[in-house]
């Protein structure tokens, strides 16, 4: 069965070689968006506590299994690339050359392909060949020291900021520019060297640019965006709930401290000799009611002022029940493919692909006999 056309890389096939994190996110991004996303996958097992089956990261993909190391293994992922448009894979460098299935290879094989690496490190550099994760990615390019309260480590954003954000979405970003310029008349593929530590850097480049002006503090929870300042922060609420405040510009202050019942007495926005003074005033007024309570005191002004809601509270906000920002999708609620398109939009059409199971499925759609022979698969 082909993959149903929906979404604007619908025609785009795409080899995605099994990893986890920031590789298979990117891959599910393109199959969002209506790429025919055929996964190359290890051996079944759950991977960082995940089975297959609850590993949204494969949605809207189609899995095959390839014994990479047996004899035919490597020319039936090749038979697969000279198919395709995109191939992605993020093992350590090096690693892809010695299974036969590097650039080279693949390139001399279809020489308009897109073939993108993810690492955290790249390809080059002393710490090429180190393992690593998202902490110390973040770690090493003054990002994780930029986050959290300055009497306290640094905040672990989970792995959003590094794996997915610095890694995945650049990866993206890159494919798809890569695969502009494959299509142009006269281009050609190439490499696209996406590494967590390039992508997490370049998201602080506003940061950098106000360090150097001299707007910019270099520790953490002293500056205007990272929790320093008394109107951008997060309070608790009388049920140990928290509301998210992020009122900057000097009318939604103004409707901020009327509505939290401090106008009188606040300070002015700009005072910064006295914003201890008026953290502790805010603080204390919203320890007076419920999150509940303060989300219907907010919720119809322009104060910016917003209820911290848990992974399973979001998907009912009324707002982004509205837009559908979640889906169930086999009894499964999940964030719903972005960003939105008017003439081709994406969906969450497959559940997640279980290693193997599309093998016969895509032997037949891509015209790749060699993934049903016999060394096919483990």
């Amino acid at each position: 069965m082909t993959a149903t056309p929906h979404g604007p890389l619908t025609g785009v096939r795409v080899v995605e070689l099994a990893g986890i994190g920031p590789g298979p996110y990117a891959a599910m991004v393109l199959a969002d968006l209506g790429a025919d996303v055929v996964r190359v996958a290890r051996p079944p097992g759950p991977v960082l506590g995940i089975v297959p089956a609850h590993d949204l990261t494969n949605r809207n993909k189609r899995s095959v299994t390839v014994a990479l190391k047996s004899d035919r293994g490597p020319q039936t992922v090749l038979d697969l690339v000279e198919r395709a448009d995109v191939l992605i894979e993020g093992m350590r460098p090096g690693v892809a050359e010695r299974l036969g299935v590097g650039p080279d290879a693949c390139l001399a094989r279809n020489p308009r392909l897109v073939y993108g690496r993810m690492t955290g490190w790249g390809q080059h550099g002393p710490l090429a060949q180190r393992a690593g994760h998202d902490i110390g990615y973040l770690a090493t390019t003054g990002v994780l020291g930029m986050i959290g309260a300055p009497d306290a480590p640094p905040a672990i954003p989970a792995n959003l900021l590094g794996d997915y954000a610095g890694g995945s979405l650049y990866l993206v970003i890159g494919v798809l520019a890569a695969l502009q310029h494959a299509r142009t008349p006269g281009g050609t593929g190439q490499v696209v060297d996406a590494a967590i530590v390039d992508g997490a850097a370049h998201l602080s480049t506003m940061i950098h640019g106000m360090l150097a002006a001299g707007a910019w503090q270099d520790h953490r929870g002293v500056n205007l965006l990272d929790g320093g300042c008394p109107f951008y922060g997060v309070y608790e609420t009388a049920d140990g709930g928290y509301m998210a405040v992020g009122a900057l510009e000097p009318q939604f202050y103004a409707e901020f401290t009327a509505l939290i019942g401090i106008a009188d007495q606040a300070p002015e926005q700009g005072d910064t000799a006295r914003w201890e003074e008026l953290r502790a005033q805010v603080a204390a007024r919203f320890k007076t009611r419920t999150r509940q309570a303060w989300t219907e005191v907010f919720e119809p002004s322009d104060a910016c002022v917003a209820p911290v809601l848990s992974l399973r509270e979001a998907p009912t906000h009324p707002h982004l029940a509205a837009r559908g920002t979640f889906t169930d999708h086999a009894d499964v609620v999940q964030p719903a493919p972005a960003p939105r398109f008017s003439a081709t939009p994406g969906s969450v059409r497959r559940p997640p692909a279980l290693p193997g199971a599309d093998t016969a499925e895509v032997a037949a759609d891509w015209d790749v006999p060699r993934l049903t022979g016999p060394t096919a698969a483990p």
